[in-house]
């Protein structure tokens, strides 16, 4: 009888018809020769079996896997807690978001608060590794490997203190502030009183970015100081500004009709004054720090080697940009190996433009005042032609497509002499904001004009935009994921995208593809004059000859260029590096499928996990081919 009801324990849940019948068989067979009391107490017995494996079955049917639900559950309670602390404890992100939750805050840039982060950090990354994924459907496993794998790289990287450096011509607050001006979203009185209340403590979060900033003296964390020159420049021309023609004192004089005039001219004046006697002189006392105390003692070499364990640190930089193992040496012979191949390319179009070389064709470029802007509002407009002429086509190539708005707009004129040719800015998953094409309009007269098809595509649609917005509304997915940023996957998408221009009918005009190409081979010369200055040592001219060498971009972009690379170390790697890589698995998965191969499918698959590392990457498309081989 033990044995029986050990039986029963041990049944799988079985649809109930099979069960039962399992049940009926526990009788033993020695039950017909026994006596009626017995037979009496047997069938007495065997009502209970029934009874308790209903019981049992109706209890299985109802919860398969308790436990699988409440590991399920924790992790996406522990995804929903970590997103709102970083939310909470990053209000400057929260609100680029379009999250206004904590819009009167700044985020806190003491030690104390940089210790706490880190803490913090270890603590989610131990909970998280702590859950066990056994059975989990595969995107939310998923989630929490990447949600591991992002919090070991901010330990990790804890080890260099990048905190003690938190300034360059391309970023730090004294940038970051004004443009955060041009995201905000104004809509009523209490979106003006909270950003009064930010302006506030913006001494408070400048003294605590200096504080950072002589510690990093102390241990020997500098930036080239020729860079730092360009920061006195940004920062000092903030600072000299009267307070109505700042760019803090925008908003103050574009206010939404839903604001009565009384209330205007109460927030005008409140504003107006904060600026006068907190931000502008919280700007000089800054723009007097580094020029007098900082600058001076910024480092003499450019490359990230001459920092106290330099290559170690250009090692984190390069894994992080590229989600690879890739070492710097390999990354510069296969930027020397794409250099040729897409001078080949190059060489083609100069022939078909009636030109024996490049240097020719180069130099007929320079001197084609055709081939050069004549105005800001040319460049503008050209971007909004090529931009609009490709949406409709779009449907060609792409299952999902964007919901939330695009917009061209100039680079503010605070910054676009050190600022990229054209950058995107993301809108809001709820579509309460536009994303944003930033285009650099400054000194235009000597901006070539034959990349910029390239570079809409790239910035805007089929590029960053298209990927960027589709993933912000992917379903289902937590808002990390959502949020998610590989540079080697979003910007090797948007390096990609541009190919696929070509692939749509555009580039009729041949100056314009010789752009394209000159643009792919801008990212190429990356892969070699990055690590050349970083890990081999080159010098600035180095990197400079080098450009002169292999491209016929313009001066302003290559001085722009080299600058970026000294100052954000390894972030160039990852364009080059993901675009080959989705190259790859297209060309795979073709092979693979034959003439089932969709490109649109595989272009959907690509983008429907939201931005991936490349080994994942390249995990779920092999799973997405497999899977189409198995359909009949």
């Amino acid at each position: 009888m033990a044995k029986d009801i050990q039986t029963l324990r041990e049944l799988p849940p079985v649809r109930l018809s099979q069960a039962l019948h399992v049940i009926s068989k526990l009788q033993p067979m020695g039950t017909l020769r026994r006596s009626g009391s017995e037979r009496c107490a047997m069938r007495i017995f065997l009502r209970f079996l029934w009874s308790f494996g209903l019981v049992c079955l109706m209890c299985c049917t109802k919860q398969p896997n308790p436990d699988l639900s409440s590991r399920r559950k924790a992790l996406n309670d522990l995804l929903a807690e970590q997103w709102e602390y970083k939310l909470r404890t990053s209000p400057i992100y929260a609100s680029v978001l379009g999250d206004k939750r904590w819009n009167d805050k700044l985020d806190d840039f003491s030690q104390e608060g940089i210790e706490k982060d880190l803490r913090e950090a270890k603590r989610f990354l131990a909970r998280f590794e702590a859950i066990d994924t056994k059975g989990f459907p595969e995107q939310e496993a998923l989630s929490k490997t990447l949600m591991v794998r992002d919090l070991r790289l901010q330990v990790e990287e804890a080890q260099f203190k990048p905190w003690e450096m938190p300034v360059s011509q391309f970023g730090g607050i004294h940038i970051d502030m004004p443009w955060l001006v041009s995201v905000l979203s104004f809509q009523n009185k209490k979106d003006y009183t909270d950003y009064i209340s930010r302006l506030l403590q913006l001494p408070r979060a400048m003294d605590e970015i200096a504080a950072q900033m002589r510690k990093g003296m102390g241990d020997r964390l500098m930036p080239p100081r020729f860079l730092l020159q360009k920061v006195i420049g940004q920062a000092s021309g903030i600072a000299r500004q009267s307070p109505e023609r700042s760019p803090f004192a925008h908003p103050f004089f574009n206010f939404p009709q839903s604001i009565v005039e009384a209330d205007q001219k109460d927030l005008r004046a409140r504003g107006l004054s904060v600026i006068r006697e907190a931000v502008l002189p919280a700007y000089v006392k800054f723009t007097n720090f580094v020029r007098n105390e900082y600058a001076p003692s910024g480092r003499t070499e450019p490359g990230l080697w001459a920092l106290p364990n330099g290559d170690a640190r250009y090692l984190f930089a390069v894994r992080r940009s590229t989600t690879t193992e890739l070492s710097p040496v390999e990354i510069h012979q296969l930027g020397l190996a794409q250099v040729k191949d897409i001078e080949d390319r190059m060489r083609a179009v100069a022939r078909q433009l009636g030109y024996a070389d490049l240097r020719s064709l180069n130099a007929a470029i320079a001197s084609n005042p055709k081939l050069h802007a004549h105005s800001r509002e040319e460049i503008l407009d050209l971007y909004r032609k090529y931009i609009a002429q490709i949406y409709p086509k779009l449907p060609e190539l792409f299952g999902r497509l964007p919901r939330i708005k695009l917009e061209v707009v100039p680079v503010e004129t605070f910054r676009e002499k050190d600022a990229a040719g054209a950058q995107y800015t993301q809108g809001t998953s709820d579509g309460s904001r536009s994303a944003h094409v930033e285009v650099n309009t400054g000194d235009f007269e000597r901006r070539s004009l034959l990349n910029v098809e390239t570079t809409a595509y790239h910035e805007g649609v089929p590029g960053h935009h298209l990927q960027i917005a589709i993933a912000q509304q992917l379903p289902g997915l937590p808002p990390f994921r959502q949020q998610e940023y590989y540079t080697a996957f979003t910007e090797g998408w948007a390096l990609y995208a541009e190919r696929l221009g070509k692939e749509l009918g555009f580039f009729q005009d041949p100056y314009s593809y010789y752009g394209h190409l000159q643009d792919e081979m801008l990212r190429a010369i990356r892969l070699v004059v990055d690590t050349g200055v970083h890990y081999k040592h080159w010098t600035r001219q180095q990197v400079i000859d080098f450009f002169h060498e292999h491209s016929a971009q313009d001066e302003p972009t290559v001085q722009a260029e080299t600058d970026r690379y000294i100052a954000w170390p390894g972030q160039a790697l990852g364009y080059k590096i993901g675009q080959l890589q989705i190259l790859q698995l297209r060309q795979y998965a073709k092979d693979e499928l034959q003439d089932r191969f969709s490109l649109r499918a595989f272009h959907d698959e690509v983008l429907g996990a939201g931005a991936l590392p490349l080994d994942v990457l390249s995990e779920r498309i092999r799973q997405w081919v497999a899977g189409q081989k198995g359909k009949t």
